[in-house]
């Protein structure tokens, strides 16, 4: 009877857990993907470069706040803050500058120019650079999948920019940027791998918000964005955005993602790099009225499924079963902005 007790809890802790996985891939597919429309919605009237630096400046004092907050009010030595010192805020410069500048900083700007989906499409060849740099840096040949899916998105990015006879010209120098933004986000990504950085993945992200916040500010100062802003001219809807960025873009999401990474195989969670381009476009298209065109699906099959089969190969080889915990690194939970 008591081995038949432990096996119903044992079946009933494991339904919790799959219902959990599967609320918290939810939350990252579609929050994440959300965040090019709010992006797209934010540069309308806000400055880009100020706008992103507004949303990492006031997340990453919310993440560090709370953790400072929690060490002072907690007697329990795990919950109190490790001791900062100048190499992590180095490393939290040139990471924080790489993905939030340079990644997210890029696409922000991208997005004066072309539509919220084209942005996430092209973002989403960040494993295909990263495969490629890795490939670079370790003097090793690269596989045929890794040449294979370099090939697949750079063609994704030709169909785009490419002059079509019927199709709408996507702007060149916005698809520019974000093919920037992505090796910017793949290279922070590589180096974050040794760079020396706080044990606790919160305040390492934190920090690295704080640092890529203060270079954005920077980045808007030194680009004339300061001298060109009009608080107001800014729209609620912009506001707005900001504030959906930083709540559930940058803090809900994260908090997701970085539980799915301990309770949910590699290989699962991975799969928002594909699901949230097609999001993105979906939310583009429904709120925005952005054009589903055939040069948009063909650009978006090539880049994707470069990336689905790179991903999927990848991960199959070192997958790590639900409920093994793993090492969260402090740069895999930032939105590319999305992210991000």
């Amino acid at each position: 009877m008591d081995r038949q007790n432990t096996a119903m809890r044992s079946a009933g802790g494991d339904s919790s857990i799959s219902l959990a996985v599967a609320g918290n891939l939810l939350i990252v597919y579609i929050l994440w993907g959300s965040t090019y429309l709010a992006i797209r919605l934010a540069v309308e009237t806000l400055p880009p470069f100020l706008s992103a630096a507004t949303r990492y400046l006031i997340a990453g004092a919310l993440m560090v706040g709370f953790l400072w907050l929690r060490g002072r009010l907690s007697r329990s030595p795990s919950a109190q803050l490790e001791p900062i010192r100048k190499e992590h805020w180095r490393s939290a410069a040139i990471i924080g500058g790489l993905l939030l500048f340079g990644g997210n900083g890029l696409v922000v700007q991208s997005e004066q120019y072309i539509d919220s989906g084209i942005a996430a499409v092209l973002v989403a060849a960040v494993p295909i650079w990263m495969n490629l740099l890795e490939a670079v840096i370790t003097r090793r040949r690269p596989s045929l999948l890794v040449i294979g899916g370099v090939i697949a998105g750079f063609l994704g990015v030709l169909v785009l920019i490419a002059p079509i006879s019927g199709l709408a010209a996507i702007n060149p120098f916005g698809v520019g940027l974000v093919v920037i933004a992505a090796m910017c986000w793949a290279t922070g990504s590589i180096y974050s791998r040794s760079a020396p950085m706080p044990r606790s993945g919160l305040l390492g992200t934190g920090m690295e918000m704080l640092a890529g916040g203060a270079i954005l500010v920077i980045a808007g100062t030194v680009t004339g964005e300061l001298g060109r802003t009009h608080p107001a001219q800014f729209s609620v809807t912009s506001l707005l955005a900001v504030a959906y960025l930083v709540v559930f873009g940058s803090l809900v999401a994260f908090s997701a993602y970085t539980w799915l990474l301990r309770h949910a195989p590699v290989s699962t969670v991975a799969t928002y790099a594909y699901v949230n381009p097609i999001v993105a476009v979906g939310l583009g298209a429904f709120f925005l009225h952005e054009p589903i065109t055939l040069r948009t699906i063909l650009a978006s099959v090539l880049i994707i499924g470069a990336v689905v089969a790179m991903v999927s190969g990848r991960h199959r080889d070192a997958d790590v079963p639900a409920g093994e915990p793993e090492r969260v690194k402090s740069t895999e939970g930032i939105d590319r902005a999305a992210a991000d």
